[in-house]
């Protein structure tokens, strides 16, 4: 079994499923593999000793000072897997999920967050506890630069990826009818590619992404009996807010110290504070009657709804709505709060070095990200509502 995990974690697996799928080091890349020094490459100017233009070269950071270069051979996986990882990157987090809220079912955005936010938490404690490190580059070639400071185990984005598929799938079953082989296949398909993205992009081992699954598929299995109640938390104690504000900001404030500066900090305060903003706004539409209260059995929709050209006009036109107005709540908030901490604390203002102290980064994401849950599941609804967007 140990021998099975160190073949796991080999950095060569992930190389060679990059080299089947057509990306590959170029040639001075191919001399640090042999122990030639970094610094050499990297002071190559442009175009010396490159393939022909067939073969274009492509541009990633990497920890080490210098720009590492790769070859492309097979586009069609280069542009799905870069497609695949940004769907465990926040662009899809801060897409989808108001999507579905908005033009789908505000009850299962509902699961799908609350169980995102469980999940990624987990992920980010344990990669700042376990410490394991990135595949190593050079053999792997790496395509991403922002999170190469983190570490490894386990890919929260294979994490994110399967909780949030298998929970939609999940928690379809009784409120849709269609076919349970087709919403399997998709799950399966997401997650799945989510998943190799990951080791196409060099940022992950093959141990890093089966840990991020099995976790996650464990945190379902033992979440799942407590779903029903999660649909409740919007008609919980008066004091609800309160606790959701001040146990997420605890756990961020208390997050585990790095050996060195990572997002890992920030996103994970970027996480839970949106999750408490979501429950908050839910909290606030139930306790001020904003939306009428659902029946205390989830309905089954017999059939899914046709998707016709006024529907998918009205759900683009809700979703560009709520987003302009989310964007402008988070500068709004985030502005005004740095602008405070950095009067609180003295520090000179616009000093982005200063945004990575604990004392303001913590804070300033808590509030901006809370704020936009609590804009995304209450004022976003009421605009719609008074613009006339059913």
């Amino acid at each position: 079994m140990a021998e099975l995990l160190r073949s796991l974690q080999d950095s060569q697996l992930v190389a060679r499923f990059q080299r089947r799928c057509g990306l590959f080091p170029a040639p001075d890349e191919g001399l640090r593999e042999n122990g030639a020094d970094p610094a050499e490459g990297a002071a190559q100017a442009p175009g010396v000793g490159h393939p022909p233009a067939a073969s274009r070269l492509q541009s990633a950071a990497v920890p080490q000072a210098y720009v590492q270069k790769y070859i492309v051979k097979n586009y069609f996986y280069y542009y799905l897997f870069r497609f695949s990882a940004t769907l465990g990157q926040e662009v899809f987090y801060i897409t989808f999920l108001p999507f579905t809220h908005w033009n789908i079912d505000p009850f299962l955005s509902r699961r799908l967050i609350i169980i995102w936010v469980l999940v990624m938490y987990i992920g980010q404690v344990a990669k700042d506890i376990l410490k394991w490190p990135r595949p190593s580059s050079p053999p792997v070639v790496r395509l991403e630069k922002r999170v190469i400071a983190e570490y490894g185990m386990p890919s929260t984005h294979a994490m994110a990826a399967t909780a949030i598929a298998f929970t939609f799938l999940i928690s379809t079953m009784d409120r849709y009818q269609y076919p349970f082989v087709l919403r399997l296949m998709m799950a399966v398909l997401f997650s799945t590619l989510v998943c190799l993205s990951r080791l196409y992009t060099g940022m992950h081992t093959v141990l890093d992404v089966l840990g991020g699954v099995l976790i996650t598929v464990l945190l379902i299995v033992l979440t799942y009996p407590a779903w029903t109640f999660i649909d409740c938390l919007d008609s919980a104690s008066p004091l609800l807010p309160v606790c959701v504000i001040v146990v997420p900001f605890f756990l961020c404030y208390n997050y585990p110290v790095s050996d060195y500066y990572s997002p890992t900090r920030a996103d994970t305060t970027t996480i839970l504070a949106a999750g408490a903003g979501v429950t908050i706004g839910f909290w606030i539409n139930h306790f001020f009657q904003l939306v009428s209260k659902p029946a205390e059995s989830l309905p089954v929709i017999q059939n899914m709804p046709p998707l016709t050209t006024d529907m998918l006009v009205l759900g683009l036109t809700k979703f560009a709505v709520g987003i302009v107005l989310i964007l402008l709540v988070r500068q709004l908030v985030q502005n005004l709060s740095l602008q405070v901490l950095y009067t609180w604390f003295k520090v000179v203002t616009r000093n982005k070095e200063a945004r990575r102290r604990l004392e303001i980064e913590v804070p300033y994401k808590f509030v901006t990200y809370t704020s936009v849950g609590i804009c995304a599941t209450t004022f976003v609804p009421m605009l719609h509502r008074f613009l006339g967007l059913p």
